[in-house]
C-alpha cells in the first residue's frame, strides 16, 4: 500500500514540476516579446558600428554616390 502512494506522490510531483516549467517558460515568452524592439534596435546598432569600423571617408562618400 505505500509504494502505491510513493509511486502517486511522485506522479503529483513530476506533473506539478511540468506545469511550473510551462508556466515560466511562458512567462519568460511573454517578457521577452515585450523588450525585443529594443533589443532588435541595440543589434542594429551595433552591426552598423562593427560595419563601419574599415569603412574610411572616401569609401563613405562613393558609397553616397553610388546609391541607385
Amino acid at each position: 500500500m505505500k509504494d502505491d502512494n510513493t509511486k502517486l506522490s511522485r506522479r503529483n510531483f513530476l506533473m506539478a514540476v511540468g506545469a511550473s516549467g510551462a508556466a515560466g517558460a511562458a512567462a519568460l515568452a511573454a517578457t521577452a516579446a515585450k523588450t525585443v524592439p529594443g533589443a532588435a534596435q541595440a543589434v542594429d546598432t551595433a552591426r552598423r558600428e562593427e560595419a563601419d569600423k574599415g569603412v574610411s571617408e572616401h569609401m563613405r562618400n562613393y558609397y553616397r554616390s553610388a546609391r541607385v
